[in-house]
Order: C-alpha cells, then structure tokens, then sequence
C-alpha cells in the first residue's frame, strides 16, 4: 500500500487527555477497590501509550498482559474479521480483569475480545477505551468506560497509528490527506 499524503489537524490535546485520565481512574478504583490484583490486558498495539497512563495514575495491585487482536493490519477500514495474533501469557480465571482497547469503531474487534475473555471465567471484566466511534458501530458493544467519543474521523497519535506512523504523538490528530 503506497501511503498517500496528508496532514495531521489536532483533535484532542495531551492536556486533555491527562486529565480525562485521572477522572477516568477514579471510576476504575471504585470499581475495583479491594481486589487482590487487577489484570490490566492491552490490546495492542494502538493501547500501549494509554495502558502506560492508566497503570501509573492508579493506584491498585496490577499485573499487566496483552493481547494483539487485529481488523485492520495497516489499511483504515475494517476486515470485519477479527484475528489474534498474540494471546495473553498469564490467566485470568477468577480474577478480575480490565481490557484496555485504544479505540472503539465497528465493534467487532471488542465484541471478538469480550467473547473471547469471559470465556476463561474472570472474576470481573470492564472495559475501557480511549475512543469511541459510535456512528462507525456495526455490532453492539459499548465499553464500560470512554475517554472521548468523536466523529467518523480517521485519527492517529497518542498509539494509534496510520501504516505504522505517527504513534508516538502526545495529541489524538485528525488525518487529512492532501
């Protein structure tokens, strides 16, 4: 795939998303107070920045695992077809469980990970995601929290990615291509 050009037009800032974080963590502390040990499962590999942002701001007992689950591969539409390609290392039966996705567009690929997790019998399992795409949905899921929710945009930065690009900016930007 030859990459066409484009611009990157800031959406959400990393101040903004800072603090969404904290706010966001109070909940998730709530929710799970009193537990042994919260197994954070990012999936990778657009969550790894937030999954590093979540972990350092709460302050629970936390084993971190991942997962790679795929629709996409390097395009910007869905396969509708979800793959994992890298299965957790560690269980999670009668523990409880926080997926951690980077964003939530058609649907499939959290509805694929939540089938596929509470099969393996958590205690508890939430969900949370950075972004949520609601207009893009074609299968039910909602995550039990959200960062931001934003339009029918192809976003990058902040861990997310176009053709293996601009992961590493501080800022959720809309892609413009020129």
């Amino acid at each position: 795939m030859s990459e066409r050009p484009y611009v990157i037009d800031r959406m959400i800032s990393a101040k903004a998303i800072a603090a969404r974080i904290e706010t966001l963590c109070g909940e998730i502390q709530d929710e799970f107070s009193g537990t042994d040990k919260l197994v954070v499962v990012g999936l990778l590999r657009g969550s790894f920045v937030f999954i590093a942002d979540l972990v350092r701001e709460l302050d629970l007992p936390i084993e971190v695992d991942f997962l790679e689950a795929s629709s996409y591969g390097d395009g910007m539409e869905s396969s509708r077809e979800v793959r994992i390609l890298k299965d957790l290392r560690g269980t999670i039966e009668g523990r409880d469980v926080l997926v951690v996705e980077d964003i939530v567009d058609t649907g499939y690929t959290m509805q694929h990970v939540i089938r596929l997790l509470k099969g393996r019998e958590p205690a508890k399992l939430r969900t949370i995601a950075l972004l949520d795409k609601p207009t893009r949905r074609e299968v039910e899921v909602k995550a039990d929290w959200t960062g931001f929710e934003i339009p029918d945009e192809f976003v990058v930065g902040y861990g997310i990615d176009y053709a293996q690009r601009n992961r590493n900016l501080p800022f959720i930007g809309k892609v413009r291509f020129t």
